[in-house]
């Protein structure tokens, strides 16, 4: 009875009302209304149907329309709308809200709380993380909400969550932070989870903390049926912040680029590079960048980014982009059996979107055939290069066949892979293959870990050779 009195003390009641709260800072979230014109099929003579986009007719109509043959179902523009969300974050005049709200908009006007209408341009763009900055002209100061720190948001916190939802305008939804650390598609993602009702056109929309700041921006529902659920999802303010900052200064995001390609790190990937526990970023290509010129190589394990414990890939993909251009930071990498520390200068990810990849080049043995671990390979040669559409400079083996009962058909090995590395060391030839597997098990390794690329795409998979 003691303890329950205890806890009870230190757990924080539910709000009586949320009225004073709303009061204060619906003068600063806005309505967005965005048209567009888009094509629409019709008659020559303008006479035809008209059906609105995502209509179960859509479909009917245009199997129908293009059955009459070609020239008898020109495009008809027409102007299309949508709805949306915002909110201001400075007297001047910015404005947040989400890319897919004005994405491709042709006209953008923003309706504040106060009934007062004003005609916004497009500051900058972000799709990776689904946020757009806007601006409009006034004359007098505008009423405007602060950012809050989402990192300071407990699961179980009081979020109210504010917007137009399905063009009802000015509502507001109260419930707790569900999860935090969300992760729906993007690999920037860090969204926090909330009950508080979300719905259509709440996007773009702020997700306040009890303080009144703005600690999530509303991106996305989970629902079975277009409807709130229950299940909602609001983008950080840690990612957001940043994200806008760059659209503000620059009109344009600019992120922190290392140049790796990676992996997560598995418990057998672990045990076969010699690892205590499953952690870290394992680097399956080093593309020319800043990742090569620091030193860092295809099999090393990033362990921590800028003082900071990389836990896997994801968290390794926003410490980089979030980190400065041409900022020098030092890197931790596992690499044969020990750790390094690694200066790398970052490039800028936007500018090295388009990197390609680097090629080993390594002269060819002459091919053999051979039954190793469930497949069967044999040596790349110029002839089967080409044959199997593996590209120029292909280099390794090639995965002729897969047992269908062997670990490495469970694990996704198919034919056409090829196998560049073994045990951390290229093969080129069946007998080094059989020589790193020698090696593993003389080392007293359960499994052994092969860099496969499929499509020129690279993956680790580490396969049991206990014999």
């Amino acid at each position: 009875m003691l303890i329950a009195q205890t806890l009870g003390a230190h757990a924080r009641a539910a709000p009586e009302s949320f009225s004073d709260l709303a009061e204060k800072v619906s003068p600063a979230v806005v309505n967005i209304t965005t048209s567009t014109m888009v094509a629409t099929v019709g008659d020559p003579h303008g006479e035809g149907p008209i059906v609105p986009e995502g209509s179960p007719f859509e479909d009917f109509f245009r199997d129908f329309m293009e059955r009459n043959g070609p020239g008898e179902a020109p495009q008809r523009p027409r102007r299309s709308s949508a709805l949306g969300s915002g909110f201001v974050i400075s007297e001047d005049g910015f404005i947040v809200t989400n890319n897919h709200v004005i994405e491709k908009a042709d006209e953008i006007t923003i309706e504040f709380y106060s009934g007062e209408e004003l005609v916004a341009e497009v500051v900058g763009t972000d799709p990776n993380t689904d946020l757009a900055l806007l601006k409009v002209e006034s004359d007098e100061p505008l009423p405007f909400v602060p950012w809050g720190n989402s990192d300071e948001s407990k699961v179980g916190d009081w979020v109210l969550a504010m917007g137009n939802p399905l063009g009802q305008g000015f509502s507001i939804s109260a419930g707790i932070v569900s999860a935090r650390g969300r992760a729906l598609s993007g690999s920037y993602d860090d969204y926090i989870q909330t009950d508080a009702a979300i719905n259509r056109g709440n996007s773009g929309g702020p997700l306040f903390n009890m303080d009144g700041q703005v600690i999530g921006i509303n991106t996305a529902i989970l629902s079975p049926n277009g409807g709130s659920i229950g299940i909602g999802f609001a983008m950080s303010s840690r990612v957001a912040q940043n994200v806008i900052g760059q659209l503000k200064e620059y009109g344009e995001t600019r992120r922190g680029w290392l140049g790796v390609r990676i992996q997560d790190v598995t418990d057998d990937v672990a045990d076969a590079i010699g690892m205590e526990e499953a952690r870290g970023a394992l680097v399956t290509d080093v593309p020319e960048g800043p990742a090569e010129e620091a030193g860092v190589q295809s099999g090393d394990v990033i362990l921590s980014f800028d003082g900071t414990e990389v836990e896997d890939t994801r968290s390794l993909v926003r410490q980089v982009g979030n980190s400065e251009v041409g900022k020098s930071v030092r890197m931790t990498v596992f690499r044969d059996g020990k750790t390094e520390t690694l200066l790398v200068t970052l490039g800028r990810r936007e500018v090295a979107e388009g990197a390609v990849p680097a090629t080993i080049q390594k002269d060819a043995e002459e091919p053999q055939d051979a039954d190793i671990l469930g497949l069967t390979v044999t040596a790349v040669t110029p002839d089967l290069a080409e044959q199997m559409n593996l590209g120029d400079g292909a280099t390794g083996l090639v995965v002729k066949e897969v047992d269908e009962a062997s670990e490495a058909f469970e694990k996704g090995l198919r034919s056409g892979d090829v196998i560049t590395q073994a045990g951390q060391a290229e093969v080129a030839t069946v007998e080094d293959l059989e020589d790193r597997i020698s090696e593993a098990r003389d080392a007293g390794r359960k499994s052994i870990l092969m860099l496969i690329r499929r499509a020129g795409e690279p993956r680790f998979v580490a396969l049991n050779v206990e014999e």
